[in-house]
């Protein structure tokens, strides 16, 4: 009996402790760092839709 009451002791603890981290935060919607980039920046150019040439690579022939 006493075995059984110090498991379940500490699998409150550990689950006590997981309920605790996971609360950990501020809710609420994400805020974007001043040095981010928005996505019109992060743009390469081009046309879309055009096929993208291939690369080669160390793995082409395992592959093909």
């Amino acid at each position: 009996m006493r075995r059984s009451f110090k498991r379940a002791v500490v699998i409150t603890l550990v689950l006590g402790a997981g309920a605790g981290l996971a609360a950990c935060g501020v809710r609420g919607s994400l805020e974007v760092p001043p040095e981010a980039r928005d996505e019109t920046n992060a743009a390469t150019p081009g046309t879309p839709g055009a096929p993208v040439p291939h690369r080669s690579s160390i793995l082409d022939p395992l592959l093909r």
